[in-house]
């Protein structure tokens, strides 16, 4: 059966971020579609990319196996402000479905009480944001339980890599084809 991933596209979100992951698990043979949160197809991005997005975010989202916050320095903050879609986090999170989030993004995940008990990482200084986690690591990419997060915008490959092993997809075929290994990645 084919997994679905949600990805998120919210003003300020960071654009490399967000198409490298996109791109990562759609090569993976993830059903993936970015989710906007306005009516206009483009979204702007945190370097004044306009980037298009598939859809606008509806109950639909619900039907993902892995929901995808991207990190952006304006975003978390309109993400915390949405209340559907904090309330759609705390879904997944109550549903036992998973839930990434990098960069800012592990916020988002920390206001929406997703990583409380958790293992986790985040960017730089965020030890002291992610205050609910049972522990910080500095690692890359942390899965712990049902969430997945990833230190900041040099991460989006491991980030990926970690998603795809939650969903139970061997990533070592992609991470050959893209000379992953050869390049030093882990």
């Amino acid at each position: 059966m084919t997994k679905k991933a949600a990805v998120m596209m919210i003003d300020g979100f960071e654009e490399s971020e967000t198409m490298q992951i996109t791109d990562l698990l759609r090569r993976a043979g993830v059903e993936t579609y970015t989710y906007r949160f306005q009516e206009d197809e483009y979204v702007l991005g945190m370097q004044n990319i306009r980037v298009k997005s598939d859809k606008v975010f509806s109950e639909e989202v619900k039907d993902a196996d892995v929901i995808v916050v991207p990190g952006g320095r304006t975003c978390a903050a309109k993400f915390i402000a949405n209340e559907e879609f904090m309330n759609t986090l705390k879904w997944f999170n109550e549903n036992n479905k998973l839930i990434a989030g990098m960069c800012s993004g592990t916020t988002v995940l920390e206001a929406a009480g997703v990583l409380k008990g958790k293992r986790a990482t985040g960017y730089t200084g965020y030890e002291a944001k992610l205050t609910s986690v049972s522990e910080f690591v500095h690692e890359v990419a942390v899965y712990d339980q049902n969430v997945v997060t990833s230190q900041g915008p040099a991460t989006p490959y491991p980030f990926a890599f970690k998603i795809m092993e939650a969903l139970d997809i061997d990533p070592s075929e992609i991470k050959g084809r893209l000379l992953y290994k050869e390049a030093g990645g882990r």
